[in-house]
């Protein structure tokens, strides 16, 4: 349950404004790696870069959080005009409730986006939140990731066979 997705989407730039507002949701709070960019990657993809201005134009405040340390999120995040927590440590929360002080929003009007279920899912469970997790936008080439990958598949099955969809 707690690992197991409330939403899948094809990629963060399906999320629209129109599903947030229908959830009450003003602020998202962002994981980096192969959720907006590639792993170890400092370039953002057109269609994210659009998503962005569309979230924006939108009134969505937005922030980033992850696991990776300060050197690989702060030039990234700084690119992009986007407030950061590095060595969020999720799942444990605290990332989650700084990014939330920054926004200066209730946890009800706040959501995780994330490519990981062990990770981002879970901390949005711990933290009380959404999470609306994404399929990673490309192949994992660490080995950690790639064995949690395997880890995740009965909870994405379980997820569609409950009646979820790729949105």
């Amino acid at each position: 349950m707690f690992i197991t997705p409330e939403y899948l989407f094809s990629g963060a730039a399906a999320i629209t404004p129109e599903f947030l507002k229908g959830k009450g949701i003003t602020a998202l709070v962002l994981d980096v790696d192969n959720t907006l960019t590639g792993h170890d990657s400092q370039q953002l993809p057109e269609a994210i870069r659009d998503w962005l201005d569309r979230m924006r134009a939108a009134g969505i405040q937005l922030a980033i959080a992850s696991n990776n340390n300060e050197a690989r999120v702060r030039p990234f995040a700084q690119s992009i005009g986007l407030d950061y927590v590095a060595m969020s440590c999720k799942p444990l929360t605290f990332g989650l409730a700084r990014a939330r002080k920054k926004f200066g929003v209730p946890r009800r009007q706040m959501a995780i986006v994330g490519d990981q279920l062990f990770t981002d899912r879970l901390a949005g469970a711990l933290y009380g939140i959404p999470a609306l997790g994404v399929q990673p936008m490309y192949e994992d080439f660490k080995k950690g990731i790639r064995f949690k990958r395997r880890l995740e598949k009965p909870f994405l099955a379980r997820y569609f066979k409950k009646g979820g969809k790729l949105l």
